[in-house]
């Protein structure tokens, strides 16, 4: 059986800087459904929605209202650019780990 000093060394070591940035994220989920909600509110209705999930490599597009074409489309390039600097940050992990 493990001591308690044992057990809280086993644990993740996440770094502060990292755990600032999973805040950081957290928050600006919930700002975003606030201005999601408040643009609601004040257009009535009035408004489109469009999006891409990935579901691992399969691409899943939505979009409603009638600039749904537009987010759709600016939904796929943001898609593609953050792949494309997720491939090219591990690529580099990768030289500096070898």
């Amino acid at each position: 059986m493990l001591s308690d000093e044992d057990a809280e060394d086993e644990g993740i070591s996440v770094s502060s800087r990292l755990f600032g940035f999973l805040l950081l994220g957290i928050a600006l989920v919930f700002v975003g459904i606030a201005v999601l909600v408040v643009a609601s509110l004040v257009f009535k209705g009035l408004s489109s929605v469009g999006g891409v999930i990935l579901i691992g490599p399969i691409p899943v597009v939505f979009g409603a209202g009638p600039d749904a074409g537009w987010l759709i489309a600016v939904s796929i390039i943001l898609t593609v650019v953050s792949v494309v600097l997720f491939l090219i940050m591990n690529r580099r992990e990768r030289r500096f780990t070898n």
